[in-house]
Order: C-alpha cells, then structure tokens, then sequence
C-alpha cells in the first residue's frame, strides 16, 4: 500500500497514512479538524545493496571458472595464430575453373 502525506490548510500539521489506491483521500486533520490536502511526495526510493544485481552475480563458482579459463585460451590462440594467407577469397557462387 502507498504512503500518502498531508498538510492542514488550517493549522498546517503534516502527517502520512497508509492507504490504498482505490481509497478515498482524507478530508479532515486529524488534529483541529480543518480541512486538509494531499501532497505530492518523491515517492518510494529504492535501493541496491550489496552484490546480486546481475545475471553473471548468480553465476557459480564452475560455471567463472570456465569461463575464466575459456576467455584464456582465446586469447591465446588468436596470438598463435599463423598469419593470413594473401591469396583472395574465391567468388561466392559459380564454377571457379569456369572462366567467362
């Protein structure tokens, strides 16, 4: 349920109740009886604390640890790796020993 704030008109004392959205907003104060309003508040804040806040936080111990090791290889690989060939790519499609 939200908390909703008022504010007298009358004797301005301010207070918050516990409502639900369907119920109708207070009409008098509670202390003098005056006539009072709903404010407008920032609403409710919220707050991340602590890890668990994404996808790869819940991840298992095995699950980093391969994952660890897989990204090592790459990279390793892709050091060891024999340069490119210069030769051009054939021509996709078409008979390559067909000349025109």
């Amino acid at each position: 349920m939200p908390t909703y704030e008022y504010e007298c008109d009358r004797c301005g004392h301010r207070f918050e109740r516990f409502q639900k959205i369907s119920d109708t907003p207070l009409q008098r104060c509670p202390v003098c009886r005056g006539k009072i309003r709903r404010m407008f508040g920032p609403g409710a804040g919220i707050l991340f604390k602590g890890s668990g806040f994404y996808a790869t936080d819940y991840r298992s111990g095995s699950y980093k640890e391969a994952q660890k090791k897989e990204k090592g290889e790459s990279v390793s690989a892709g050091k060891s790796a024999a340069p490119a060939d210069s030769k051009k790519p054939a021509k996709a499609g078409g008979n390559p020993g067909r000349t025109e």
